[in-house]
This record gives C-alpha cells, structure tokens and sequence, in this order.
C-alpha cells in the first residue's frame, strides 16, 4: 500500500519542466494567450445555452445567484490551481499535482477523472456545435441531410421548413396522427459533429501556437457577440422597465415540493448545472509546460479568464431573465430567442454566430487539456507509451491527439449525450477537492519552496473551495455519483493491469526516484 502512496519528486518534476528539444513541448504562450485560451474554454455552452435551461428549471431570475455561488467555488479552486500552476510549470494539471502531494494512486484516479471531464465535455460540447451549425444554416433556408444530422435513433420531423429532433418546441402538443403526416426521418450518424472534432484535432496537432492563434481570433468573435448581446438587451430593459420587472418578479420562485425545482435548493442545483459553464479554466493548467514565463503568466491566465467570464456570465444571466420570462428559456438557444424577442433578427443571427465561434474554442482548449493529460500519464508509464510520443516537427502529442480525435468523434456523432454534462461536472468538482487537498498538504510537507504564486488565506481558501465543491456534488442527482463511480472503476482496472506494473515511480527508474509520503 505504501508504494501506491509513493509520490514523484518536485526535482524530477522540476527537471521535466525544462527540458528542450524535438521530443518536449514547446513553450511559445504568453500571457494573452492563456487568458484568451480560458476564455475560449470557459465562454461556450454555458452562456449561450444553459443560462435558460437552468434559469427555467431551477433558479428562475436567481440564476444570477447560482452563477455567483458556482463562480466562487471556482475562484476558491483557481486560486490553488494558480499556485500549482506556478510552482510545478509542467503539463498533466491536477493529475501532476496530485502525484506531488498526495501519491501515485490518487495521481491515477484524478488523471482518469480528467479524461472524463475533457473527453467527453468535448464530446457534449460537439454535439451542441453541431446543433448550433444547423439550426445556423436553417435560419437560411438550408436543411441538410437529416441523417447525418442526429446520432442513431433519433427521430426527425420536418415542420416549419426545418427538421426537427422529437421533443422540440414546434412538436410539443402535436397528436400521434398529426406527426405521422409530418415527413419523417431517423438519425444514423452525426456527421456535422464528426467533421467539428476532426477540424480540431488537425489544429492541435499541426501546433500549440497555431491553436492559441486561432483559439484567440474565435475568442474575439465570440466576445463581440456577447457584448452586442449586453447592449442591445441593457438598452430593451432600460427602454422596457415595468416589462424587465415583472419578468424578474418573483426573483427567487417558490419551491414546487422537491429538491432543486426553485427556491433556495433551485439555486443550488441551477450552481451545479451551470457549473458545467465554468469547466475549462483549469484546462489552462494543462499548458503550463507551453507557457513562456509560467511562474508569472499562469495565474494570470487562470485567475484573469475566471473572472472576466464570471462577470460576463453574471450580466448575461440577469438581463437575459429580463428579457424573456424564465420559463419560456427552456429552449435550445434561449438568447437567440430573446434577441428575437426583442425583434433583431440579425441579432439572432449574430449570437447564433458567435455560439458557433464559442463552442469552437471550448471544444479545442478541451481536447488540448485531454492529450496533455495523456502525455504527462504516458511520461510516467501510467498509460502506453504512443500517448506520450512527440511529433519532431509540430512537437505535440500527436498520436494521442488524433486517436482521441477519433475516439471522441466518433462518440459524439453514435451516442446520445443526455445528462453527460452533469457527469462531466462532477468529475471536475472531484478535481477541485483533489487539487484543493493538494495545496495544503504541501504546504505543510515542503513549506520552504519558492512559491512564486501563493494561494492567500491558506487553509480558508482551500477550505472553502472543497466545501463548496463537495456541495454542488452533492446536488446533483443521484444517477450521476453512479456512472462516476462505475468509471473510476473501468480506471482501476486499467491502473492494476498496466499502469501500476509499467509506473515509473513503482520500477524506481533514476529519473522517477521514489520519494516516501511524509
């Protein structure tokens, strides 16, 4: 037991950290580019679709509070991780730390936690890019073949001049006889989703600096969109009061009799789905073996995307709900809608634009966050040996980045993502308690390290963050603990069967010493 405790040395990891030539990372990001990088992460799914889902099934116009409690818990974490970040500048983020802190098979579980979180958070996010593209393309006449349009199963109807997935709202309240007249098709294969993870994978592995290039001038797209949005609706709600306020009346709605449906335990659950909106700026860790000067430039890029989002997420949310009445956000694009609302068509067209532009950028900081990940568990023999192969032209991970490419393609264009987002919080909250535990026991394990970023406040910081991540664990539903707990058993499985035998921690290789847990 005591050799699965074993954590990797801060020197080897140090050491690790700079290293040059054809077969290491190459550090080319500044401090734009990581800022620019979590804002790509960060602002995607959750601003442009989930602020009207969880407006209208958990929190109402109190929204805005569930975005403040899931921002602060992220704060709480982004301020451990930027220590971590500074400290121990390589790739791998919470699996590197916990091999640090708190040994190799806590290191394995939060590493397998975080293919979890970036896998499949790009496969959901694809699924939503994709939705976004044709719904795009129909508000132009434009219907594409609709089998290639929906993962296998899937029902499609063609109503309103457009195909339309079963259960959309121009569906809802049709008889049986009434959608059996309607042209009907079944999904096969999400193409158009496919193609979004291919295009992001030729990027990754073509190179990190022109991955941050383009991820910054999507990042600029994006955020003008968003502004727009802000103007246009802040001067509606300046021009519409009496309509704004009984919009938002009443702010916090009366709980229906069970857990999470409104009142006080709505903003909690509303904290816990729209958390999924926060999920990528700690994919900024992951680029820390890329960054030019990490010890200064990556709590910037952590602590500065966290907070501009943050912001940004506050604002939209609350005029949003004053725009549209909150159970009326339950749609697919809740603000295209309340642009429409609002009778900007162009509007509509705008957001729907930079919805495309957003998602983009998330699906590609999520999948740089995976192979890193991949490489630095590969490095140490955790996982096999292609993971962790540099390309001697692009130097990236470029086996693994294609295989996962295809992997994740794949999944998202045959499988149904239903509550995948849910699944993917929770095994990023998993991450924040790790990383969490992880800055306080070095601290007290090695505190004469030069720490060119402190974590303030330390144990309260920590504190915090891991109670309020346990927290909005905890509100989520039951069903999502299960599918966690069966995928960290699939990992254990992979770890006793390969990992633990090829580790080079555990075979004491000169370059991995064992460094015994004090």
């Amino acid at each position: 037991m005591a050799n699965l405790l074993a954590t990797k040395p801060l020197s080897v990891l140090m050491n690790e950290a700079q290293e040059t030539g054809e077969h290491s990372l190459k550090r080319a990001l500044g401090p734009v580019n990581l800022v620019t990088l979590g804002i790509g992460a960060i602002i995607g799914a959750g601003i442009f679709v989930l602020t009207g889902n969880a407006a209208a099934q958990y929190a109402g116009p109190a929204i805005t509070l569930s975005y403040v409690l899931a921002g602060l818990g992220c704060v709480f974490a982004g301020l451990c991780y930027a220590e971590f970040a500074s400290l121990i500048p390589i790739a791998g983020s919470a699996y590197t730390y916990g091999y640090a802190t708190l040994g190799e098979f806590f290191a394995w579980i939060i590493g397998w936690d975080l293919i979890l979180e970036y896998a499949f958070g790009a496969a959901t996010v694809a699924s939503g890019w994709a939705g976004t593209i044709i719904f795009f393309l129909q508000s132009f006449g434009i219907n594409l073949p609709p089998r290639l349009t929906a993962t296998p199963g899937t029902d499609l109807y063609f109503v309103n001049n457009a195909w339309q997935a079963a259960g959309a709202p121009s569906l809802v309240g049709l008889s049986p006889s009434q959608l059996a007249a309607l042209p009907h098709e079944v999904g096969i294969f999400n193409l158009i989703a496919f193609l979004g993870i291919m295009m992001i994978t030729v990027i990754l592995v073509v190179g990190i600096k022109e991955s941050a290039n383009f991820n910054t001038t999507i990042v600029f797209i994006k955020l003008v969109a968003v502004v727009i949005f802000i103007a246009v609706a802040a001067s509606w709600v300046i021009a519409h009061p009496a309509q704004a306020r009984a919009n938002w009346t009443p702010f916090i709605p009366l709980n229906t009799g069970s857990f999470g449906s409104h009142g006080w335990s709505g903003i909690a659950r509303g904290a816990s789905v729209v958390f999924f909106a926060y999920i990528g700026f700690d994919a900024v860790s992951t680029a820390a073996q890329e960054a030019r000067n990490p010890q200064r430039d990556m709590p910037i890029g952590i602590m500065g995307s966290l907070l501009i989002c943050t912001f940004l997420y506050i604002v939209v949310a609350g005029l949003l709900t004053g725009v549209v009445h909150y159970p009326s956000l339950n749609v697919a694009a809740p603000v295209s809608l309340a642009m429409q609302q609002i009778g900007l068509r162009w509007g509509s067209i705008l957001v729907n634009a930079g919805a495309i532009a957003g998602l983009s950028t998330v699906m590609l900081v999520m999948m740089l966050g995976q192979t890193r990940v991949f490489y630095s568990m590969s490095r140490d023999g955790l996982l096999w040996k292609w993971a962790g192969e540099i390309h001697p032209r692009f130097r990236t991970p470029w086996k693994s980045t294609i295989i996962m490419g295809l992997f994740v393609g794949v999944f998202t264009s045959v499988v149904p993502i239903g509550i995948l987002g849910q699944l993917v919080s929770i095994g990023t909250l998993l991450a924040f308690v790790i990383v969490s535990v992880g800055v306080m026991i070095l601290r007290k394990r090695r505190p004469d390290l030069h720490r060119p970023f402190r974590t303030p406040w330390v144990p309260f910081v920590p504190i915090m963050a891991i109670v309020l991540a346990l927290g909005l664990m905890l509100a989520l539903p039951h069903d999502t603990w299960i599918r966690l707990v069966v995928w960290l058993a699939i990992g254990m499985v992979i770890y006793f069967t390969y990992g633990r035998h090829h580790s080079k921690v555990q075979q004491g290789h000169p370059e991995a010493v064992l460094e015994p847990t004090r």
